[in-house]
C-alpha cells in the first residue's frame, strides 16, 4: 500500500472507498471518497439487540473526512469511484430496504429511527434528498 492509492476501507461497521494519505505503524489515513455500506445502528457489543440500555444511531463518515483504519481493515479497490452522494444514497436505501423488510423486529423498528435522523442530517450536509424513504 503507498500514499495515494485507492482502498476499501473496513471502519467498524461501514464500508467505504478512500484515498491513503497517511501510512502509520499499524494503521493507514484514509480520505472517504464513497460509501459502500451504510454502518449497523445500534450497541456494537450487542448486536441486532434493541433491549440496550443505549442504542446509538451512526452515520456514514462525511465525504473527505480522514479516519485512522487498522492495516488489516484496508485493501486495494479496482475500477472506478462512485460519487460520493449517489453512493451514500444507495447505501442507505440498502439498509433501509433490510430494515422495513421487518417492521416487527424491535431491533430493526429502532435502527429505522436513528437512520430516519441521519437522513435527516444528510439531507442537510450534502443537499441530497430521500423522497422515496420518508417516514409516512
Amino acid at each position: 500500500m503507498e500514499i495515494g492509492q485507492i482502498v476499501k476501507a473496513f471502519k467498524k461497521t461501514g464500508t467505504y472507498i478512500g484515498e491513503i494519505t497517511t501510512i502509520n505503524p499499524d494503521t493507514y489515513t484514509v480520505r472517504i471518497m464513497a460509501v459502500l455500506k451504510h454502518p449497523i445502528q445500534g450497541d456494537l457489543h450487542n448486536p441486532r439487540q434493541a433491549d440496550v440500555p443505549f442504542f446509538p444511531g451512526r452515520k456514514a463518515l462525511a465525504y473527505r473526512e480522514q479516519t485512522n483504519v487498522p492495516a488489516n481493515m484496508v485493501r486495494p479497490f479496482e475500477g472506478p469511484v462512485p460519487n460520493y452522494k449517489k453512493s451514500l444514497l444507495e447505501s442507505v436505501q440498502k439498509l433501509y430496504d433490510e430494515l422495513s423488510a421487518k417492521p416487527e423486529d424491535p431491533y430493526c423498528s429502532q435502527s429505522l429511527e436513528m437512520l430516519y435522523e441521519s437522513m435527516k442530517d444528510y439531507e442537510l450536509m450534502y443537499s441530497i434528498e430521500f423522497p422515496a424513504l420518508r417516514k409516512s
